[in-house]
């Protein structure tokens, strides 16, 4: 059970969230949320398992008018274009390993993971000089005061450590399971309905 004196011991930064069966909201069904940052009055993250159908890393560039006298190799240019979270679609963010800095505007989240908000992490990706892994999100995931651990309190997220295998190592379709697999958890026994006592 989740007290007060949980709630002030709770850092969620670096941690990630699985949605579990039953959270009753369809915009985060199975979903695997990036906890990029966290504090008493809000916490942010990003999904790191949900593609957008309609736009690629190539044709986000065309549309900011960036490194547009650059050939993106095939493999860079259909990199895909995350769907963060229901807020603010029109703001990028990319979520990336620690070999990757923007001097003032990279947020060293974690030890394996950083990001940033910038476009110049573009430019760098396009040029070849960005980071080894990342994910490139439009929009995030955003609570106010209390409302995430609201949600966790609720059995609406389990949370877990986010490590690079998982993130950046793992298809879409099967990080949910191996986030819930690195917790010992069979996701074949989860049920939509909440226990009561």
């Amino acid at each position: 059970m989740l007290n007060a004196s949980n709630q002030e011991e709770m850092d969620l930064t670096g941690k990630l969230l699985i949605a579990m069966p039953g959270m009753g909201d369809p915009r985060f069904e199975r979903a695997v949320i990036y906890v990029c940052a966290y504090s008493d009055e809000a916490a942010m993250g990003l999904i790191v398992n949900r593609t957008t159908d309609d736009l690629t890393f190539s044709e986000l560039l065309k549309q900011l008018d960036i490194a547009s006298d650059i050939e993106l190799p095939p493999s860079r240019a259909e990199t895909p274009i995350y769907v963060g979270g229901p807020v603010e679609h029109g703001r990028g963010f990319v979520l990336h390993s620690t070999d990757y800095r923007s001097e003032g505007a990279t947020l060293e989240v974690s030890p394996s993971f950083g990001m940033t908000a910038t476009v110049d992490i573009l430019e760098d990706m396009a040029r070849g000089k960005g980071p080894e892994n990342a994910i490139l999100a439009l929009g995030y995931s955003g609570w106010g005061p209390g409302q995430l651990e609201g949600e966790i309190t609720r059995n609406g997220w389990l949370t877990c450590d986010a490590t690079p295998e998982i993130v950046f190592g793992t298809g879409d379709a099967d990080k949910w399971t191996e986030a819930l697999n690195s917790l010992g958890v069979d996701p074949r026994l989860l049920s939509g309905d909440a226990g009561r006592a």
